[in-house]
């Protein structure tokens, strides 16, 4: 069971690797190669999710790292094996032959092996490596097409924001040594002194934060839309963002352990379920819809993990990663036909392709918290722990759930809307583009995840599902909280719905008061740009004049002293020495004639020399005596 455990992480790893050093050359082979690889990794992850396998291998010296499958990594390790499938099925339809495929299916594989290792690591060294993993990929990924400098200005963007909250969990790793965790152990965590203990969470729940999109750091995810979509799929789904609401729920015995920390989750998560739901609100386009709306929908995890309902937080990643990738495919499909990703343009789109219109109204009304789908059962498993830590919680969470509704209404009317007069005409042709079968492949399958994966909190496998998260106890909802929730999201969506076919889907950003601020994301990249970008930017500047004026000119002096001094020691040194170099060799050459004139070959004057040598030798014995 333990090599079906390495086989798990390293076959995606593997392909990846050899893809991306082969090269275009691989182009061929390389969408087959990554839909077997994602196949057999659907296999072994369900193999290991049944085993429960434990698996370390040593890298520093008495830091061992590990992996392992739990109840918790196992439902994760399931899901993010089936998407990462689903979507790499959808990306060999979807991607253009002549563009690099090796490089695009070798990155997937990369960054689905990083996910791997990071729901079932143990120890933050293992941790840490598929952060960073996961991290790089993700920006060659979201910059695929590089030779668009917007989008690698987005990749950049996205990477630089989540890699400064990655930070954090050096800090906490550091934290965690100097507090006596010798091996790292996430488990061991809740068990530090309370100063190394509260420095190891916080640094942790920063990169956790941020990889998340949560508040402030929500407007990386709006970046991150440059890449190909099913980049935005898998990334917005079952994988990053979804990386660090995981790692929340994993380090909730750790939260708890502290006093402050759990509370802070919980309404950080709640608040971004909100404030972000409102954001998707205002869009007007279909992909930064989505987008605001993967920071609101991962927020619920979040606040699951701050207020200790693992098996909903679980049930909602699992929930969100089904609807929100079948949203991102059934997106894409659009973007390629229709040629926009404006809801204005899209009017239509679901009438002329009714597959990938019916998957997206599942996708979107599971999104919606329609009842009996998948999210609403999930949502009310999350209010459930939220109404027993605090009441405030749980209305804003409600809050947070009816906004979630009308987004979901709002894309929704979009898509079914008649085309308008404004529709372009080209537009209208290129609507009704032909889907590809691998593109169209994915799309039931995903639906029917997203409609009845909700039956796992229902009573008769509750309780199951919470013995296999290993959560037993958690609060579950009553009759009136699963009423009102139902409700408001019914009416929600219906009175959304009502109100945007009479006034023909709105631009909200101009007819809501305090809209443009929705539409740009709550202005919090502008914020932060003044606040931190533009002084790190002077910094920056001016370390480059000092760089260019002080040493670079330091440098540039000492290199004219050099050749000044060189020239002095020509004209003045090299001259003389020159001289008493010819002057030797001048010398040596005479000598050389002379010696040459004594060698005339002749035996006789051999005899005279050596004869004259004896006399001249015995002339030097007597006068030295």
């Amino acid at each position: 069971m333990t090599a079906a455990l390495w086989s798990l992480v390293g076959l995606p790893a593997l392909a990846g690797l050899a893809l991306l050093v082969v090269g275009r050359r691989a182009d061929p082979i390389a969408a087959p190669c990554a839909v077997a690889v994602a196949t057999a990794g659907l296999v072994l992850g369900a193999t290991v999710a049944v085993g429960r396998p434990e698996v370390s291998a040593p890298m520093l010296a008495g830091i061992p790292a590990g992996l392992a499958v739990d109840g918790l990594s196992a439902a994760m390790v399931i899901t993010v094996s089936a998407v990462f499938l689903a979507v790499i099925v959808f990306a060999t339809g979807e991607l253009d032959p002549a563009q690099a495929r090796a490089r695009f299916f070798g990155l997937m594989s990369l960054f689905a092996a990083a996910m791997l290792i990071t729901v079932t690591a143990t120890d933050l060294l293992a941790l840490l490596a598929a952060w960073e993993i996961m991290g790089a990929t993700s920006y060659a990924l979201i910059a695929y097409w590089w030779r668009e400098p917007h989008r690698v200005h987005s990749a950049t963007l996205a990477f630089v924001t989540t890699r400064t909250a990655d930070l954090g969990m050096y800090f906490a790793a550091g934290a965690a040594l100097a507090g006596g965790a010798t091996a790292l152990e996430l488990s061991g965590l809740a068990g530090l002194d309370s100063a190394w203990r509260d420095a190891a969470v916080a640094g942790l729940v920063v990169a956790a934060l941020g990889k998340s999109a949560q508040l402030p750091l929500s407007f990386w995810l709006s970046h991150a839309m440059a890449g190909p979509t099913p980049v935005s799929a898998l990334l917005h789904s079952a994988t990053m963002v979804a990386a660090g609401g995981y790692l929340l729920l994993r380090l909730e015995p750790a939260l708890a352990a502290t006093a402050w920390a759990d509370a802070a989750v919980a309404w950080i998560g709640v608040l971004t379920a909100l404030l972000l739901g409102a954001v998707a609100f205002a869009q007007t386009d279909l992909k930064q819809l989505l987008a605001a709306s993967t920071c609101s929908q991962i927020g619920f995890i979040v606040l699951a993990a701050g207020t200790g309902g693992i098996a909903g937080g679980a049930l909602q990643f699992v929930a969100h990663a089904a609807a929100k990738s079948l949203l991102f495919l059934c997106a894409g499909v659009w973007l390629l036909a229709v040629g926009t990703q404006h809801l204005t343009a899209l009017r239509g789109a679901a009438r002329h392709h009714p597959l990938v219109g019916a998957a997206f109204s599942v996708g979107a009304l599971a999104i919606g918290g329609l009842p009996p789908l998948s999210v609403w059962v999930a949502k009310d498993e999350v209010l459930a722990s939220a109404l027993h830590a605090s009441p405030a919680l749980y209305v804003t969470g409600l809050a947070a759930s009816v906004v979630s509704a009308a987004y979901a209404a709002k894309a929704l009317v979009a898509v079914w809307s008649p085309p308008g007069p404004r529709t372009p005409d080209a537009t209208r042709e290129r609507a009704t583009a032909r889907v590809s079968p691998a593109e169209g492949l994915p799309l039931p399958v995903l639906a029917a995840t997203a409609a009845a994966v909700g039956i796992l909190a229902l009573p008769v496998l509750a309780p199951w599902w919470y013995s296999t998260v290993g959560t037993a106890g958690e609060p579950s909802p009553v009759g009136w909280e699963i009423a009102v929730s139902g409700t408001l999201s019914v009416v929600t969506l219906a009175g959304t719905a009502w109100v945007s076919v009479r006034r023909g889907s709105p631009a909200v950003s101009e007819t809501v008061p305090g809209g443009r601020l929705l539409g740009d994301w709550l202005a919090i990249e502008r914020g932060i740009h003044a606040s931190v970008v533009r002084p790190v930017s002077a910094l920056s500047h001016g370390l480059a004049a000092f760089d260019d004026r002080v040493i670079a000119g330091g440098v540039r002096a000492c290199a004219a002293l050099g050749v000044w001094g060189a020239q002095q020691a020509e004209a003045r040194v090299e001259i003389r020495v020159d001289r008493a170099v010819r002057a030797i060799a001048a010398g040596a050459r005479v000598l050389a004639m002379w010696s040459w004139r004594l060698q005339t070959g002749l035996l006789h004057q051999y005899y005279a020399q050596a004869v004259a040598a004896f006399i001249l030798l015995a002339i030097v014995v007597v006068l030295s005596r």
